[in-house]
């Protein structure tokens, strides 16, 4: 019987929410969490989850050499024949996490296997150490995610062939593999060509990556002149958060007056970011917003003035689409505002 290690974060181990993200790594004996339906996809006859590793998010991004030296005398142990991570969805914290600790049993000589959605950085950053079941952008894609990544550790476990990104549900590893296809590259060429030309769908055997590449604005030469604005992705409301802004996966973004504010106050300002622990921002907000910097600078004539209107959405899970969104529209709002400069803050 195959051995596997699977490495969850606290959340899904049922250790307790945000609250508990500092949770210091354990092991724990058998399945936890997702555990459960990746086991029951595998099947004991192929391969078992021998042990459960879990951390919590905080606690491994601000201590990840601690976190990866446990997961490494977990790893060494075991000695383990597969090592899973996740599904880690399009949780930042979590899918660094996953990505970091399928790194670390890859370069120990052991496959590694997570959940993520192309647009968690986690994928981004290590997916060539790791083979990527591509998932929904939350929690809500479990039910697909735990059986594909189940399937493809039975794959890896009775050491089948592993197919191509789209035949496995997988995200591209950047890995390029040679095989024989049945028809020559001319022909293939031609026939992508004709269909291109009669505007008839068609795929690409080699597609090229695409970049934002966003030329620097020319510097600004007197600031003592300048209307300078606040953005903001740390999820900064007025109390009670009024528009309702997500804490995470953010479908709009909200935008407030502060016209005679001097300095923003617990009392009156919170964050609706989740993902990270909102005690420092609640106690002060200026610690995301810095509202009160700002009004000082502008009665030191350092800028011009700081414009009354700030807008604010929340960075955690939001899609690269609808921030690019929120992003014009609120450009556009600064333009006609005869904003100068803009000081961008997250948490």
């Amino acid at each position: 019987m195959k051995k596997i290690v699977h490495y969850i974060n606290q959340f899904f181990a049922g250790k307790g929410g945000e609250d508990q993200a500092d949770f210091a790594p354990q092991v724990f004996d058998g399945v936890l969490g997702p555990g459960m339906g990746i086991q029951g996809a595998i099947g004991k006859d192929t391969g078992e989850i021998v042990k459960t590793i879990v951390c919590g998010d905080n606690y491994f991004n601000e201590n990840e050499e601690d976190a990866l030296a446990f997961v490494k005398k977990v790893l060494d142990e075991v000695k383990p024949d597969l090592f899973i991570a996740g599904p880690g969805f399009n949780a930042g914290r979590y899918g660094m996490a996953c990505g970091s600790t399928s790194k670390l049993a890859d370069s120990l000589g052991i496959p590694a296997i997570t959940g993520l959605y192309e647009e968690n950085p986690g994928y981004d950053v290590f997916k060539a150490t790791m083979y990527t079941i591509a998932t929904k952008n939350s929690a809500v894609g479990m039910r697909e995610a735990v059986p594909a990544m189940g399937k493809l550790a039975k794959k890896i476990l009775t050491g089948e062939v592993i197919g191509t990104p789209k035949e496995e549900g997988l995200l591209e590893r950047g890995i390029r593999q040679n095989y024989f296809e049945t028809e020559r590259g001319a022909k293939r060429a031609v026939e992508m060509l004709v269909k291109k030309i009669k505007g008839e769908p068609f795929v690409t055997e080699y597609p090229m990556p695409i970049f934002d590449r966003v030329p620097p604005f020319a510097a600004i030469k007197d600031m003592s002149k300048t209307t300078v604005a606040l953005v903001t992705s740390g999820g900064v409301v007025p109390k009670g958060n009024p528009d309702h802004i997500e804490a995470s996966n953010a479908s709009h973004y909200g935008e407030y007056s502060i016209a005679g504010v001097q300095t923003l106050t617990g009392d009156k300002y919170e964050t609706a970011h989740g993902g990270y622990d909102p005690t420092y921002c609640n106690t002060n907000p200026n610690r995301v917003l810095p509202v009160d910097v700002l009004r000082d600078m502008e009665k030191e004539g350092k800028i011009g003035k700081l414009f009354e209107t700030f807008y604010t959405t929340v960075g955690n899970g939001t899609a690269v689409k609808s921030a690019k969104k929120f992003a014009a529209e609120i450009a556009q709002k600064l333009v006609n505002g005869g904003v100068q400069a803009v000081i961008l803050t997250s948490t």
